[in-house]
C-alpha cells in the first residue's frame, strides 16, 4: 500500500501560536537524549504541582489497581508516573521531530522472530499495546523494521493533526483512523501488521464491560471482532523505557492460542490480562491520568 499523501497544511498566520509551539518543541526534540529526558521530568512535576484534577485520577486509578500497595508506596508510584507522564512528551517529540535516527537505529525488538514467520506465512498480524509513556519511540522503532500500519485518534487542533499524521507517516506504512475500519481489514487480509491499543474508554465503537485490575473497565472488543473477520494473528508489543543504554526495550509475544474463539468476552478478558501483564512490568511508565473506569456499569455512580 503506498504511503499516504499529506494533509493541507494549515496555514500559518491563521494558527501561528500553534505553529509556534510547534517550532519551539522541534528545537527541543534535536536536542541530546538526556537533555529531552530532563526537561520532560520538568514538565512532569509541573503538571504535577498545577492540575490537581488529573491527580485526583491518577490517584483514584492507582489505588484501584494496586490496592496491595501502602500508601507510602502509592505515593511513591503517583510521583513517578508524573515523572513518566512529563518524559511522554520527551519520547513524542523524539519519535516525531528528530532529524537524527542514533537512538532508534540500534534497538533490538525481542520476539521479532514471531513477526517474521507471521510474514513468511503471508499472514496478517494485529499488534496490541497500551498507553505507555515510551509509545512513540516503539511506533517508530517497529515501523523502521517492518511495514507497520497504526490506528490513531486524530486531533482537533489543525497544527497538531498536521504534525501528528504527517510525522508517523514517514516511518509508518498507513495510519489509519480508528473508524476506517474496512481499510484495518483490508490490510490484515493482504498480510499486513496493524497496531493499536484498545485499553482506553472509548465512548464509540461495540464495548463491553471487561475486568483491569479486578475492576469491570469499558472495553472495545474490536480485537475479537478484526481477528474474528480478518483471520488474522494477534501478538501483544511491550515499550519500557530503562535507565541507561540502550534506553528502551522492546518485545513482541507470540501469537495468542486460539485466539479468537467463539466468545467476544473471553477474546476481550484476555486482551485485558495482557495489558495487566504490561503494566505490571512497569507501572510507573503507564497512562494513569486517563479516565479508564469513567463509563460504568448500569447502576453504579460516578468512579472519578
Amino acid at each position: 500500500m503506498a504511503k499516504d499523501k499529506p494533509r493541507h497544511k494549515p496555514p500559518f498566520w491563521r494558527h501561528v501560536f500553534s505553529w509556534l509551539l510547534y517550532l519551539k518543541l522541534w528545537s527541543w526534540a534535536q536536542l541530546p537524549h538526556r537533555w529531552l529526558l530532563g526537561i520532560g521530568v520538568l514538565l512532569g512535576l509541573s503538571f504535577k504541582a498545577l492540575s490537581k484534577s488529573r491527580r485526583r485520577v491518577i490517584e483514584k486509578n492507582i489505588a484501584t489497581c494496586f490496592p496491595d500497595l501502602s500508601a507510602e508506596k502509592q505515593t511513591q508510584l503517583i510521583h513517578q508516573n508524573y515523572r513518566e507522564t512529563g518524559m511522554m512528551v520527551s519520547h513524542t517529540l523524539k519519535a516525531f521531530l528528530s532529524w537524527s535516527d542514533d537512538l532508534f537505529k540500534d534497538l533490538v525488538i525481542e520476539g521479532a522472530e514471531h513477526l517474521k514467520e507471521a510474514q513468511a506465512q503471508g499472514q496478517g498480524v494485529l499488534l496490541v499495546s497500551g498507553h505507555f509513556t515510551a509509545l512513540d519511540i516503539g511506533g517508530r522503532v517497529i515501523c523502521q523494521q517492518f511495514p507497520v500500519s497504526g490506528v490513531y485518534r486524530p486531533h482537533k487542533n489543525a497544527v497538531q493533526e498536521y504534525v501528528v499524521k504527517t510525522s508517523r507517516e514517514k516511518y509508518a506504512k498507513h495510519m489509519f483512523t480508528r473508524d476506517e475500519l474496512k481499510g484495518i481489514i483490508k490490510e490484515l487480509k493482504a498480510g499486513g501488521i496493524v497496531w493499536y491499543a484498545p485499553d482506553q474508554d472509548y465512548r464509540r465503537g461495540q464495548s463491553i464491560f471487561s475486568d483491569f485490575f479486578g475492576t469491570p473497565a469499558s472495553t472495545i472488543t474490536a480485537t475479537h471482532q478484526l481477528a474474528r473477520i480478518s483471520g488474522c494473528q494477534v501478538m501483544f508489543y511491550s515499550v519500557k523505557r530503562i535507565p541507561e543504554k540502550p534506553y528502551y526495550q522492546l518485545a513482541i509475544s507470540p501469537p495468542l492460542d486460539n485466539f479468537p474463539s467463539q466468545d467476544a468476552q473471553a477474546d476481550t478478558n484476555r486482551i485485558n490480562q495482557g495489558i495487566e501483564s504490561m503494566v505490571n512490568d512497569a507501572p510507573e511508565q503507564y497512562l494513569w491520568l486517563h479516565k479508564r473506569f469513567k463509563t460504568r456499569p448500569e447502576g453504579e455512580g460516578p468512579f472519578y
